[in-house]
């Protein structure tokens, strides 16, 4: 899928998919007020810099049956929930599989914590 917004990747995905991102992305957009979602490398990233990928925070990228909801510097966020898989690099990530999969309060804290840590 080839896309140039955040909105027009959902408006692309399958229904239930569809619907997990639409209730995922206010929880970023109100969890990190000063950044800015767009494409990158495929999928929709928000980031703190003035252009894509310029010191990015978190992701989405949907497969087949789930949706991927990542953190950049997530192996460094505290997690007691237990949620967050580790991945390449300093990545962490969540599988999101219902609209039920989707934690506001949970998700709200670790984005605010991987922003603290882009302030550091």
């Amino acid at each position: 899928m080839t896309t140039t917004d955040v909105t027009a990747y959902l408006a692309g995905l399958d229904d239930g998919l569809r619907e997990i991102g639409e209730k995922l992305v206010p929880v970023i957009e109100a969890a990190l007020p000063d950044g800015s979602g767009a494409m990158w490398h495929g999928h929709p990233t928000w980031s703190l810099g003035d252009k894509p990928g310029r010191m990015p925070v978190c992701l989405l990228k949907a497969y087949r049956s789930y949706i991927t909801f990542g953190l950049w510097r997530g192996q460094e966020v505290l997690d007691s929930s237990g949620r967050l898989d580790p991945g390449s690099r300093q990545m962490a990530s969540v599988k999101l599989s219902t609209v039920d999969d989707v934690d506001a309060a949970l998700f709200t804290d670790w984005i605010r914590r991987a922003v603290a840590l882009e302030a550091k």
